[in-house]
């Protein structure tokens, strides 16, 4: 079994004492994600014009330019004449207190900061029962396989790393985590597109959007927005990968419910201290909405919960259509919030700062069969924001 997805880390300013051992194909940096000089920082949404789009046209119009419009634009190998966002709007962590944009980026720029939080590729587990080294009170994301083997990833291990490529019986999945809107997502890596079809892997692009990390698949280097799972650069844009179900919950409740699972081991050949968490105090900042990167105009207009609260977000079908729901995460006690579908939606809060969502079905010899249904957990700001232009469902206990 081999993962590989950890990488953006946003951190204060004595963590560049960490050292790195990277794996072959990953570049070496000691540098750390610093918040220096984006404190509130938004942009204008932007129209994006696609210089494809823009070449056919002027090709259906007889330009003797349209030629030279048509063949993609490429920047270290990313076709950034086809985004669904504005290149201005992809913003690169500099790891100097800097930043610089996908538009205003050189090829040489963006080779030198791909992987520079390097993903895990290769991850290296352990038996839960036996380690020392994760608290009961530790956040993690717990998977469970096909199989019903369970699988532990410690927030602290991902805020070193954010990006794991995996299989779980015989399935290639990417298990992926954000500390700066602290969203964590396990997905299908295999695409079925017209464009391509087959699995996709994929590293750190060192760039954010919505101040959520960036990965690039090593396929078509194509960007991917981490939270929503849809591509927004390159020949993939708009491609989209299925959500795996997933739970975010402490460490001591997840062992207790999956007491044979692994565990990412604290040794990955890397030499990084897992012990610390630089993001403890992290909430208050987005809070105060002052996150370290660029945010959409609207980005904490739904003030219906603060932007740092936890939610467990998925989607319903209603009537025929898909609809954005969440519940908070704030109950101290076991709670089941039953969401009327098809099929019937049930989310169990653990009381421990976690929770599942699952799908029920009634049988025709009248049981209710259960199945694990796909989700996300982020701060409410991030969730929002990757459903921008509709309305989420807040369900659940009283606030």
């Amino acid at each position: 079994m081999v993962f590989a997805d950890a990488r953006r880390c946003w951190s204060v300013a004595d963590s560049k004492n960490l050292s790195l051992v990277p794996a072959p194909h990953q570049k070496v940096t000691d540098e750390t994600r610093s918040p220096a000089g984006f404190a509130n920082v938004t942009r204008t949404r932007q129209v994006v014009v696609l210089l494809a789009a823009a070449g056919l046209l002027a090709a259906a119009c007889g330009s003797t330019a349209a030629t030279e419009l048509v063949e993609p634009s490429r920047k270290a190998g990313v076709n950034v004449s086809v985004a669904d966002v504005a290149l201005s709007d992809v913003v690169f962590d500099t790891f100097d207190g800097g930043s610089i944009t996908l538009e205003e980026a050189s090829a040489s720029r963006i080779e030198g900061l791909l992987d520079a939080i390097p993903p895990l590729d290769e991850p290296r587990y352990e038996p839960g029962a036996t380690t020392n080294d994760i608290a009961e009170d530790d956040l993690v994301i717990g998977v469970v396989a096909s199989d019903g083997s369970a699988w532990a990833y410690p927030h602290r291990i991902l805020n070193l790393h954010e990006i794991v490529n995996d299989e779980f019986d015989g399935v290639p999945v990417l298990v992926t985590y954000c500390p700066l809107c602290r969203s964590g997502v396990v997905f299908d890596r295999r695409i079925d597109d017209l464009r391509h079809d087959g699995v996709l892997t994929f590293g750190n692009s060192s760039a954010l959007y919505e101040n959520d990390l960036v990965l690039v698949d090593r396929q078509t280097n194509s960007y991917w927005w981490q939270l929503a799972g849809r591509s927004i650069v390159g020949d993939l844009s708009g491609a989209e990968l299925d959500v795996l179900p997933s739970v975010t919950t402490t460490w001591g409740q997840w062992l207790t419910d999956h007491p044979q699972t692994q565990v990412l081991s604290h040794d990955q050949g890397f030499g990084r201290d897992y012990t610390r968490d630089s993001f403890t105090n992290y909430a208050q900042r987005v809070d105060a909405q002052n996150v370290p990167f660029p945010v959409g105009p609207g980005a904490f207009d739904d003030d219906r919960l603060s932007p740092s609260t936890r939610v467990i977000g998925f989607e319903a079908t209603i009537d025929g259509e898909l609809v954005p729901h969440a519940v908070a995460v704030l109950a101290n006690e076991p709670v089941e919030v039953v969401v009327r579908a098809d099929p019937t939606l049930v989310v169990r809060l653990d009381g421990n700062g976690g929770g599942e969502v699952v799908a029920q079905r009634v049988e025709n010899d009248g049981t209710v069969s259960e199945v694990a249904h796909p989700s996300r957990s982020a701060f409410w700001f991030a969730y929002v924001a990757i459903h921008e232009g509709s309305t989420v469902e807040l369900v659940g206990p009283p606030r």
